[in-house]
């Protein structure tokens, strides 16, 4: 087949090209340039879609022997992943970037120019696995279940995980390390991204202040009662506890949490912790890349990248899906997305718009 390898500067994507090439296949490196101003980003840091990561691509496919190009794609990025992300905060939504940028960009922009191009897939560093039955190509958790990544790759159609290679989903970190230092990769030991790489310093809500202006409301309690203010709504999620900006002194003792959300009145909500455990979840955009559940099979969900599983109950309508759980799963924020799963196996995926507690929960042995 006629690759398109996606590579990131990473140590990972370096490995999934390398063995993409073992495997007999006519492999060009691409790497995806998601910034207008890629100068104004940081070099040496622990994000990615860097300067230095662009170069350190370079440097690995030469090793390789195969050809390597810089695709632009930092309008779409701009307008797909950085606008969104935006605009959910601004709602009071809490978006996910990377499994946007999945969607969006890596599975959507970067396999639509391949295959427009006459290559025949695309092949990434992701860790998850792509089993092929008789059903098609199903996406799967990886063995290494601390990188695993199908959580955010949970966005992807059938047609899309049928065009698509993840060379290291059967393979743990450390061994992918050990093999790029094996083949001579200067890279082997390069940490690790995990910051937005949009947000060069890491501070979110700074960002989103600069790009949303001041909108001042009020901090409440739950039973209405003003506590404190703050300069947007932007700068608070669901379940968040550290950096609300209250005088702990005028409270009873007990930690406090954002509750509720509600970006037209600029209302920030606070509570208990007894009061974010939700165990209905509401959610819409629905993406099915494995069979539906019935509405009695017992499946699990999951609701943020690392997050544990839950039991749950799945009942579908369209695009609209209703997860209901066992045990109450803390913390969940509109704009999140929920990925259900079938053991090891993805089935979809939906955006989250509302949540509820309807009824009392089990203990934690309802947890997958």
């Amino acid at each position: 087949m006629r690759v398109v390898a996606a590579m990131s500067g990473g140590v990972d994507s370096a490995v999934a090209a390398a063995r993409m090439i073992d495997a007999g296949h006519d492999v060009v490196g691409v790497h995806l340039a998601l910034s207008r101003s890629a100068a104004t980003l940081r070099e040496s840091a622990r994000g990615c879609c860097t300067l230095e990561d662009a170069g350190d691509a370079r440097r690995v496919a030469d090793r390789l022997g195969i050809p390597f190009y810089v695709w632009d794609l930092a309008d779409r990025f701009q307008h797909d992943v950085v606008d969104d992300f935006v605009a959910e905060y601004a709602a009071g939504r809490t978006p996910n970037p990377c499994l946007r940028c999945n969607e969006k960009i890596k599975f959507s922009a970067l396999l639509d120019k391949a295959l427009a191009l006459g290559f025949d897939a695309v092949a990434t560093g992701h860790y998850a696995r792509i089993v092929d039955g008789p059903g098609g190509s199903a996406l799967h958790r990886a063995v290494d279940a601390a990188k695993d990544q199908s959580y955010v790759l949970g966005v992807l159609t059938s047609d899309q995980l049928a065009r698509a290679f993840f060379p290291l989903g059967d393979t743990t970190k450390a061994q992918v390390r050990e093999e790029a230092a094996r083949r001579g990769f200067f890279i082997a030991k390069k940490p690790d991204s995990y910051d937005i790489c949009f947000i060069p310093d890491g501070d979110t809500r700074g960002f989103l202040g600069k790009k949303l202006g001041a909108r001042p409301g009020s901090i409440v309690d739950t039973d209405g009662r003003v506590v404190g203010g703050h300069e947007g709504t932007f700068g608070f999620t669901i379940g968040q506890r550290k950096g609300i900006g209250l005088d702990r002194g005028t409270m009873d003792g007990q930690p406090r949490y954002v509750v509720g959300i509600d970006a037209e009145t600029k209302t920030v909500t606070i509570g208990t912790a007894d009061l974010l455990g939700v165990n209905e979840i509401h959610a819409i955009r629905t993406i099915w890349c494995g069979p539906p559940p019935g509405p009695h099979d017992r499946c699990s969900i999951q609701v943020r990248a690392h997050g544990e599983p839950y039991a749950a109950l799945v009942e579908t309508a369209g695009e609209d899906l209703i997860a209901r759980t066992e045990e109450a799963i803390r913390g969940v924020a509109p704009g999140q997305s929920v990925v259900v799963y079938d053991g090891d196996r993805v089935l979809g995926s939906a955006t989250i718009t509302r949540t509820a507690r309807t009824r009392k929960t089990s203990p934690a042995s309802a947890r997958l």
